[in-house]
């Protein structure tokens, strides 16, 4: 079978259970008839009842695509020609109307294609559609990008997505830093007998004169357990420097999270710095990741030489300090002025991490070129989530 316009990378619909061969159109079809558009229906047939609604709600978005305006062709169950304008439908009928036909995965991915991809502002700019929205990540990044846009009234209801999505993550994090710094273990023996760490191996080694091979066992006379470094050790700091360029968004997001779950753990400062060409210090707002995120401006240029040289500034023991180095390393200021601060950090004995994303998925879109010559310099280059991040500051913590 082909087609010769298929919706543009429309998700899998996941329609319901149809009624058998004998009682209607074969399911089947009617799911290729859903990914394919409308221009399948002389292989599929056409669409009648729920399945015909699911392909309106599709057509709502996708019939929009530039591609298919090029190509004139007509969309699908909306009678709409590519291109001639939206549809009478509004975005809060269009969402009521997918949360209603499609699964919860298949309604996020239509959610994310409508602000991102086909920039629908409206659905995090229409109060009536904040009202009705359900928080998730992606809507949390829209509400990021367009906050400017936004008038007083519709920035309290878009609050609220960032205030719940920060929560979830924030609930998700906390325990996995917290546990990072829980003490690292040490080769050296303990006194204290503590189950967690029980030293399997050691205890083995030492009790081997009371093997007993008749009953094939070991007599435990002597167990040994690993000692944990103090939690309480010599100050340090964590210097955050976040590029807040659009393509950061995620980043952006969950270096605020990160920083709001590292505030306040023994032997450890944090600090929060953003930039793009200028740099703002949002340390003060740290315990209230949502306030930081509502005060943070997407986009503007990049001056990442600017924004390690304020870090420096902040060092109070070179050696006792990590600079992680949130970017893309798309630098839009010096890079020889980069390359030589970075340089000079490592030189004094700074731990300097060149993160090029840091979020859950920790996909990195970077330039490597510069990178590679950051790495030159000394500096740890890569991507990390935030639990590993927070398990990279405490193994330094316990050193």
């Amino acid at each position: 079978m082909t087609t010769e316009n298929p919706a543009p990378h429309a998700p899998d619909p996941e329609p319901g259970p149809h009624p058998g061969p004998d009682h209607g159109p074969d399911p089947g079809l009617e799911r290729w008839r859903l990914l394919l558009g409308a221009p399948a229906e002389r292989c599929t047939g056409p669409l009648s009842g729920e399945a015909a609604t699911r392909d309106a709600a599709l057509d709502w978005l996708y019939g929009r695509d530039a591609e298919q305006a090029r190509r004139g062709v007509r969309a699908g169950a909306h009678g709409r020609e590519g291109g001639d304008g939206p549809s009478a439908v509004t975005a809060v009928d269009w969402l009521d109307d997918i949360h209603r036909l499609f699964p919860k995965e298949t309604v996020e991915r239509l959610e994310r294609d409508a602000v991102e991809r086909y920039e629908i502002h409206e659905i995090v700019t229409d109060p009536a559609v904040l009202e009705r929205v359900e928080p998730n990540p992606t809507l949390l990044r829209a509400v990021l990008r367009t906050k400017h846009l936004m008038n007083p009234e519709v920035l309290h209801l878009a609050r609220r997505i960032v205030e719940t999505v920060v929560r979830r993550l924030l609930e998700q994090l906390t325990p996995e830093v917290r546990r990072s710094f829980t003490g690292t273990r040490s080769r050296r023996p303990s006194r204290l007998p503590l189950a967690r760490d029980f030293d399997f191996r050691g205890t083995v080694r030492a009790n081997l004169a009371h093997y007993q091979p008749d009953q094939r066992r070991v007599l435990i006379e002597r167990p040994r357990f690993h000692s944990r470094t103090s939690k309480h050790l010599e100050q340090w700091q964590l210097i955050l420097l976040v590029d807040q360029s659009g393509s950061m968004v995620d980043s952006v997001i969950h270096s605020a999270v990160t920083a709001a779950s590292l505030w306040g753990l023994p032997g450890l400062r944090t600090h929060l710095v953003a930039f793009d060409s200028d740099v703002v210090d949002l340390t003060s707002d740290v315990t209230d990741p949502v306030e930081l995120l509502m005060r943070v401006q997407l986009g503007g240029g990049t001056d990442i030489a600017r924004a390690v040289d304020y870090g420096t500034g902040l060092i109070d023991n070179p050696r006792r300090a990590i600079v992680a180095l949130i970017t893309d390393f798309y630098e839009g200021g010096d890079p020889y002025r980069l390359v030589r601060g970075v340089r000079a950090l490592v030189e004094q004995g700074t731990t300097v991490l060149g993160l090029a994303a840091l979020d859950q998925d920790a996909d990195p879109v970077y330039d490597r070129g510069l990178a590679q010559r950051l790495a030159d310099a000394g500096a740890h280059v890569g991507a990390m989530t935030p639990g590993e991040l927070a398990s990279f500051v405490a193994e330094r913590l316990g050193r």
